[in-house]
């Protein structure tokens, strides 16, 4: 092996790949292109807090509770941090819609831009103290309105995303990143402190082989999930029964169904009638990058980016996957609806 083969000379960075992509829309400005640059490297110092929180002592809880009832690590409030404040000094943004402010943040008038950012700073971060993976959710929209911004402007469908991703801080760091063409997995290189395009235009398996979702709430299961559990872990056409993988880190999660195909599911139940995850900055994200690589999204009654969003912090099911699993498990519920 000589050594021009060891040490590629004509890298695909994330940013040069945004830039290149930015210059080939119509209409460019290279605005979405510096609030993506900037993000990603909130997400770069995020990789690094999270690689030493335990040695900065920034594990355990801050001693408050976000806007969503749930206690907030030292972490959250960095990484919540980091975003706020680049994503303000990219002067790409006009609001931003964080899941650890209970209002959206209105950008200042001589910093605004066009776009508007709902992202969860840190998905997962219950894992902090165990070391399990976590990471990072974002979608951006064009803003709608004129004048003075608010928070209406990020109550858009996820239908108007421009661009949407997640980072994952897991034995790498990796970011997924779409803007309506596809999607694309780039890793972090910690020697260039560069994000490296890795996988090229990632599609999920037609079916996969696993399911996900929390089964410690197996009594509060509808009918129709029941009975779409039962059916694969005792498959009546012979086939071997589905694995069960579930580490209650959405993004590890999502990323493992992307890669290997299969389901995953937050159900409405019982318990959380309306659903757990949140629709601005959890499940739009996600369920606009599934799309992109062919898999589906859906409520259990309704497309994700169909629903129109009423409040910034609102919560629905969120059922998304290979589209021939998300399909079996639509039918299941169908046929148990009154």
């Amino acid at each position: 092996m000589t050594d021009q083969s060891m040490f590629d000379t004509d890298v695909w960075t994330l940013t040069r790949f945004v830039m290149e992509t930015g210059r080939q829309a119509k209409g460019s400005t290279g605005e979405l292109t510096q609030l993506i640059n900037s993000l990603t490297f909130a997400i770069k110092a995020i990789s690094s807090a999270v690689r030493k929180a335990g040695l900065a002592h920034l594990q355990g809880i801050a001693g408050q509770i976000n806007a969503t009832g749930d206690d907030v690590k030292k972490l959250d409030v960095l990484s919540n941090d980091l975003c706020i404040n680049m994503l303000k000094s990219s002067f790409g943004s006009c609001c931003l819609v964080s899941e650890e402010n209970k209002e959206a943040v209105i950008i200042p008038a001589d910093k605004r831009g066009k776009y508007v950012v709902c992202f969860d700073p840190l998905d997962g971060s219950s894992n902090i103290d165990c070391l399990a993976s976590i990471g990072t959710i974002f979608a951006i929209y064009k803003r709608t309105s004129e004048g003075e911004p608010t928070e209406k402007d990020a109550l858009q469908k996820g239908n108007n995303i421009v661009c949407a991703g997640y980072a994952l801080y897991g034995s790498a760091t990796l970011v997924a990143l779409s803007t309506g063409a596809g999607v694309n997995f780039f890793m972090l290189d910690p020697a260039v402190g560069e994000f490296i395009l890795t996988e090229r235009n990632v599609k999920i398996k037609k079916k996969g082989k696993t399911y996900s979702l929390n089964e410690g709430y197996a009594k509060y299961f509808d009918a129709g999930l029941t009975e779409y559990l039962h059916k694969k872990k005792f498959p009546e056409d012979g086939s071997s029964p589905y694995g069960a993988r579930y580490v209650g880190s959405m993004v590890s999660d999502i990323h493992r169904t992307i890669c290997y195909g299969g389901i995953f599911m937050y159900p409405a139940n019982e318990k959380s009638p309306k659903g757990k995850l949140r629709l601005l900055y959890e499940c739009n994200p996600i369920a606009f990058i599934i799309e992109q690589a062919g898999g589906k999204a859906t409520t259990g009654h309704e497309r994700i980016l169909d629903v129109q969003p009423e409040t910034i912090h609102q919560r629905v099911p969120f059922i998304v996957g290979s589209p021939d699993d998300v399909d079996e498990f639509l039918a299941c519920v169908k046929k148990h609806q009154k």
